[in-house]
């Protein structure tokens, strides 16, 4: 049995507009080396469709963004495991570099930028990337890649509602260091647009802050989704 090098892993609700986009992006990679596996925590609005359509593995489950990847990370057969939002795209460099990347284990994350951007909005996405490269701790819009062995070693995605990629990732630095890739990915800046800059950066750094003192991660996404 073949298996594909690279598993891409979406988690996705009510998110068909940019998951067309992003399989579109995905069809000159029709190939066995890849698989992309779409998690859907209850659609309504023809994402599920779309994802069948595509020839992607679809898995379907209740809501939550860490539910959805564990249950996505279950089904991935690659040797590399990429996790990536559905709002991501320019994702191409960074497929085919991953596509070649050798089999030594180790983790790491992409550059990332906010589409649409602002002065202030290109001023966020320096500092995630610099927060990144001092911390070792990355966010889902960064795109997360980890190799099948490494990730199964740290125990798989933490299927809890929120602050997912910031566990995984606490767990991942115990084993190795991240990779950075220069590389960047894209993605969405609509909820920096909605809420407004100021008022998302405090909410994210308050939510934050608060997991990292030992707040309940399902008390934190209930006020977060409310």
């Amino acid at each position: 049995m073949t298996y594909p090098r690279v598993s891409i892993v979406l988690p996705v609700l009510n998110d068909a507009p940019a998951l067309g986009n992003l399989l579109t992006e995905l069809e000159p990679f029709d190939t066995d080396a890849l698989e992309v596996i779409v998690a859907d925590g209850g659609s309504t609005d023809g994402s599920q469709a779309l994802a069948d359509g595509a020839g992607c593995v679809l898995v379907t489950g209740p809501s939550g963004r860490g539910q959805q990847l564990a249950a996505g990370v279950k089904q991935a057969r690659g040797e590399w495991i990429w996790l990536l939002h559905a709002d991501s795209h320019g994702i191409g460099d960074g497929l085919r570099w991953l596509l070649t990347k050798g089999a030594q284990p180790c983790w790491g994350r992409f550059d990332v930028a906010l589409a649409d951007a602002s002065p202030a909005l290109r001023l966020i996405a320096f500092m995630m990337n610099l927060r990144s490269r001092i911390t070792g701790i990355c966010t889902g819009d960064q795109g997360i890649f980890v190799h099948s062995q490494l990730l199964a070693a740290c125990g798989g995605v933490p299927p809890q509602p929120l602050m997912e990629d910031i566990e995984l990732c606490r767990r991942l630095r115990r084993l190795a260091s991240p990779e950075r890739q220069a590389r960047v990915l894209t993605t969405s800046s609509r909820r920096w647009r909605q809420k407004g800059v100021l008022r998302t950066v405090l909410q994210m750094w308050k939510f934050r802050l608060r997991y990292w003192l030992g707040a309940d991660p399902n008390v934190l996404a209930r006020e977060y989704y409310r």
